[in-house]
């Protein structure tokens, strides 16, 4: 069954951001900030505790180190600061993890690192070696679009040892017909109705495709669904995906 997955632990200091206490026990995995784009010790330690409360796998959400910009400016990092940027934050929430007796399972990148993973081969390339070289495997979540094959053979093909590839579609996000999520500064970029979110969350489940903004069908083999933390109609969008997967009872 297609797995739930939510960005969380987005918090910083006295600033709040997103229903993590309500959201965690609906969800599969947690997608925890880990210091760059957003978060700080207190919640990540928190954001941890709560995923393995609710027993949640556990996710390295790396983001730029841009907390003004909440990750989501494009920074003109070369793929070494990418590689130890991403390396840094993986051993930052691992360590915490360790502590408490759970472990990180996957990394997930944020925002502009994670479009940047998608359209810049050097910089793909660096978070393929940081998370294939840390010392724990993980698996690496990847936008899923028509372009999956070429991602698996260029890990296959590549040296990075104990490297496996999730791929993940977003309920409430609108697509390209190139397969990317259609920037944030285009009109409706971002599902606000609950309607809209769940019957593409079905969609994608069901049918293994997504309608694009322009309204053309392109196929979505995803092992994951991402719900936006941050989205105004997250909580009431997670509670029925949630109810959705799991069908009639």
């Amino acid at each position: 069954m297609l797995k739930l997955n939510c960005d969380l632990g987005e918090s910083f200091g006295a600033w709040s951001m997103g229903l993590d206490a309500d959201i965690m026990p609906l969800i599969d995995q947690a997608n925890i900030a880990c210091g760059m784009h957003a978060s700080d010790p207190d919640t990540l330690l928190r954001t941890v505790r709560l995923a393995q409360q609710h027993g949640v796998e556990i996710g390295a959400h790396p983001g730029y180190p841009d907390k003004q910009g909440f990750g989501r400016r494009p920074m003109g990092l070369s793929a070494d600061q990418v590689y130890a940027t991403v390396l840094y934050q993986i051993a930052a929430i691992a360590g915490v993890a360790q502590a408490q007796g759970a472990q990180v399972g996957y990394v997930k990148p944020h925002g502009a690192l994670y479009h940047a993973m998608m359209n810049d081969e050097p910089t793909r390339r660096a978070i393929y070696q940081a998370v294939s070289d840390y010392p724990t495997p993980l698996a690496l979540v990847m936008l899923a679009n028509p372009n999956r094959t070429h991602f698996i053979d260029e890990v296959a093909s590549g040296d990075y040892p104990g490297l496996t590839l999730r791929f993940e579609a977003f309920a409430d996000r609108a697509y390209a017909d190139n397969g990317q999520l259609l920037a944030r500064d285009q009109p409706g970029a971002v599902h606000q109705h609950l309607d809209a979110i769940v019957a593409q969350a079905k969609t994608i489940a069901e049918q293994q495709q997504v309608t694009t903004a322009t309204g053309n069908t392109i196929a979505l083999a995803a092992d994951t669904l991402c719900v936006h933390g941050d989205n105004q109609a997250a909580l009431a969008a997670v509670k029925a995906i949630r109810h959705m997967l799991q069908g009639p009872s």
